[in-house]
Parts: structure tokens; sequence; C-alpha cells
């Protein structure tokens, strides 16, 4: 192959069969070797189906970021790297600020090449198809930057936990959340895991609806985009990885780092016939964690860094909890220390505010506090629930709040907030007020015809004011949110 194409995962797919004619199983067994390559400046387009090589008048960019998953480099002056590469590897280009990935047919943003020479182990007999066997290195491993223009002042759609089991819910997907996205002018999105129900035969469409946004859109995966037959973690991403590409990855947007992480550590099928679910725990794992470290030696201290994940480091319903929060958060806190930093995760179906200390405990006080945000899932309670007059599940999440999706704003590339934003119902909604009766609060069986007063136009009747309280349920609150009421031209009360 020439040295002046550019390989993306389609091409090493497409390509596999013209390549050495080595035996598979000599290729998978080569020692460690060396990935070399060019970055450049596409001035061929970044629209899907743009043919992601390099012309004869692209010219080298220096000083790009490249990684094997561990080092990072610096390309030199002509825009060339080097890096160290095992058996299998996976190189990904850090999108600069001020440049655009270009897009692969399917709308997806290219930044990653799959070496496995190998292709997925036949005898794991996944469900679903895994990556075909690449051969040897190619002479040069390319990536394509397109200039484009950046603000500091930016905004990025946060989805997390769509997760659709079948075609109808993910009509639901995009009859809801992709609905009230369209027209958006954000820079780009993501989705923070669980982008599917663990039917993975549903990538395909699941990325037509995605492009219809119109806006580059990152995936990392959850529990649910494993393939459950793997043994272990180190094949358990093989149709993730031939859909999107590298598992964990990052990206630079007006002066803003973003470091995307797969903290799903997958233990193996939970019986001895895999199923759904398997073993898990919430883990970044050296290799990921000796990533962000040599990425952040690269990175400006002064620069803000938002990181993403599946798992949350901690939530409420356990912060200890294995399969629910992130067992060496203690570790990535002290990476990020010094700097200015923000994280969201998804997983647990609530939304959560956590202001973490350098142990990784939440409730720290202070402005030095990590901030980790767990987004609302855009499926709410799976999916459950009534159906709505369209048909689609009502979905409130398992703490009362409508299933939706956030919007993180970046102003000067230091200073951020985010913004819930219900999926279904009216879009500036962000709280619920139920003014509750005590009245009979002793006489069970009274209790329920007597005990609610929801604000739906009707009046709480005068003796019963007394026992009332108002209870708010604010979706997007957490520990440092204050909330106050007034009635009439009384003085605001505090809320508890």
């Amino acid at each position: 192959m020439s040295e002046r194409t550019t390989l993306t995962r389609r091409d090493t797919v497409a390509g596999a069969a013209a390549l050495a004619l080595a035996p598979l199983a000599a290729r998978a067994q080569a020692g460690p070797a060396t990935v070399t390559g060019i970055v450049y400046e596409d001035h061929g387009g970044r629209g899907p189906g743009s043919s992601g090589r390099r012309a004869a008048d692209d010219p080298g960019l220096p000083d790009v970021l490249v990684s094997n998953g561990r080092e990072v480099v610096r390309t030199d002056a002509q825009g060339r790297y080097s890096l160290p590469v095992g058996d299998e590897a996976v190189i990904f280009v850090i999108k600069p600020t001020g440049f655009s990935l270009p897009q692969g047919a399917d709308g997806l943003p290219r930044f990653s090449y799959l070496h496995q020479p190998a292709g997925t182990p036949p005898d794991l007999a996944l469900r679903y198809p895994g990556i075909a066997p690449t051969g040897p290195l190619p002479a040069s491993v390319d990536f394509g930057l397109v200039r484009s223009p950046e603000s500091g002042d930016f905004d990025v759609v946060l989805f997390t936990d769509p997760q659709p089991e079948s075609h109808a819910e993910l009509t639901f997907v995009r009859d809801t959340a992709i609905a009230r996205v369209l027209g958006t002018k954000a820079a780009f999105g993501m989705t923070t895991g669980d982008v599917l129900f663990d039917g993975l035969s549903l990538y395909p469409r699941q990325n037509r609806i995605i492009a219809q946004v119109g806006v580059p859109w990152f995936h990392i995966g959850g529990n649910h985009d494993l393939n459950f037959e793997a043994p272990d973690a180190r094949h358990s991403r093989e149709t993730f990885k031939r859909t999107f590409g590298a598992p964990y990855y990052a990206l630079e947007h007006g002066g803003v780092l973003f470091l995307m992480l797969d903290n799903v550590n997958y233990l193996g099928a939970a019986t001895a016939t895999a199923g759904r679910g398997g073993r898990y725990e919430g883990r970044i794992g050296e290799r990921q964690l000796a990533f962000v470290e040599n990425l952040l030696k690269q990175t400006p201290t002064d620069r803000l860094v938002v990181v993403a994940m599946h798992i949350p480091l901690a939530t409420d319903l356990g912060p200890d909890e294995p399969g629910l929060s992130t067992a060496d958060r203690a570790q990535l806190l002290r990476l990020l220390a010094g700097r200015p930093s923000f994280s969201v995760a998804g997983h647990t179906h609530t939304t959560e505010h956590h202001y973490l200390g350098a142990d990784g405990r939440p409730g720290a006080p202070g402005d030095d506090a990590h901030h980790h945000h767990v987004l609302t899932a855009v499926s709410g309670s799976w999916w459950s629930g009534p159906p709505d007059r369209r048909g689609i599940a009502t979905a409130d999440s398992r703490d009362g709040t409508p299933h939706g999706y956030h919007v993180l704003s970046i102003a000067g590339g230091r200073r951020y907030t985010t913004r819930y934003v219900p999926a279904s119902d009216d879009a500036g909604r962000q709280m619920r007020i139920v003014l509750e009766s005590q009245f009979h609060g002793d006489d069970l069986a009274r209790l329920p015809d007597t005990r609610l007063y929801e604000l739906l136009g009707a009046t709480v009747p005068a003796e019963s004011v007394a026992g009332t309280n108002v209870v708010v349920n604010l979706f997007d609150g957490g520990p440092r949110s204050r909330v106050a009421f007034r009635i009439g031209e009384r003085p605001p009360v505090a809320m508890t």
C-alpha cells in the first residue's frame, strides 16, 4: 500500500484480504513493532463519504498528539509520528483545537486505526461480528484533519443510556431525544455508554438516526455494549470497536480537553452460558490511567479537562459498590489535581451531582472538590411505564426525573454549566411541585384518598393548609442546589 494512503478501520476491514499472505497465526504472534504515520491537513473535506486518503497537496501537521492507548507523542515538523505497538493495538489521533475529523459513510468521526492482525479470535464464537483480520502493519498509518475555526464558547449534547432493546425502543429514542435535539447549534454530541441494550445488531440503525442530528457524535461503551461471550475484558468490545473504533480516546475542542474513558471492566459471563449482563466492575485500569497521565503531561495545567465515562465515579446508590462506582477513582483524581476539571457518567438511571475530595469520597467542600455529574438517562427507567398518546413509554427515571439528556455549555474555554432537557416533557420543565397533606397520616387506609393535592388547578382546602408540605423534586438538583418557595406576596421560604 502507498505510504500516502490513510487507513481507517473501514479501509482495514475492506482491504484485509489484499494484505500480505503470511499465515494469520504467525502474524498474530509477531513481537512488539513500531507504527509510523503522518497526520495531515485534509483538503478534501470532512463530510460523510470523504475519501479519507491523503492527496499529494495535503501537508503534514506538526504538534498533533497521537496515541497507542498508553504512550502519547507529538508529530514532528512534517507531521510524522512513531509509536510502539504490541500484537494488538488501537492507534488514534487526538483532535486538536481548530480542526475537525473526517466522517465515514456512516457519519461517524474517523480518528483511529485497529491493529489486530488475526482479527477477533474465532473460537470466542461471538454472537455479534467482531473484527476482521487486519494483517501486518501498513507502511504508514495516516490521519487526516480538516481545518475548522473553533470558539471557546460552545455547547456539547450529553446523552447517556438510550439503551434501546428493540427497533421499537430505538424508534422511541428517535422520536423523543433525537427529535428534540434536531437543529442544535452544539459543536458535537456524545453518548456515554449503553448505546444499546445488549442487541448490538442495532448499531447501524442507531448510527443512521444519530447522523440526522448533523453534528459530530462520539460514543463510549457501557455494560450493555459488551460481547458477553468473551471470557474477560480483552475481547469484550470487539463489536463496539468494529463499529466505532477506539474504545477510549481523547479530543480537544475550543481549548478544552475531553477524555473519553471506558471504565467497564468486564469479568466474564455470569454463568457457564454467556448471556445478558455478565460480571463487570467499575475500573479505569492501569493502561488507561497511564494514557491519561501521559496525555496530561502534554496539556497545559490551566486547561479545562472534561472526563466522560459510563459507570459513575461515585453514586448515591453505592459509592463503594463495584458495579455502580469506579474502584480506582482516587487515582484518576490525583492525575487531575491542580487542574480545572469536571466529569460525567450515566449507568444508574438517576440524576446526581457529587463533589469529590482527593480520596474520591463524596461530600467534599470548597471549590477544589471535583464536580461529578451523573446524567439523566435518555431511556429513563429503561423505557418502562404507561404509554403516552404517541405510544411511547413515559419512562420517568427511578428518582422521578423525566427521561432526557443534558447540554454542557463552555464559556471562554474555562467555565462550564450543564442544563437538563426533558426528552418528552416541556423543554423548560425542571421540577415537579406537589402539595402533600399530612392529615390522616396515622390512618393508612384513608391516606391514599386524602394525602395529595397536586398542582393541577385544584385548590387546597383552608383546613388542610396547616398540615400540608410543599414537596419539590428538582430534577437536576444536587447537594449544592438551593430551593425556596413563595406564596403570594409572602417572603420566600428556604426548603430543606
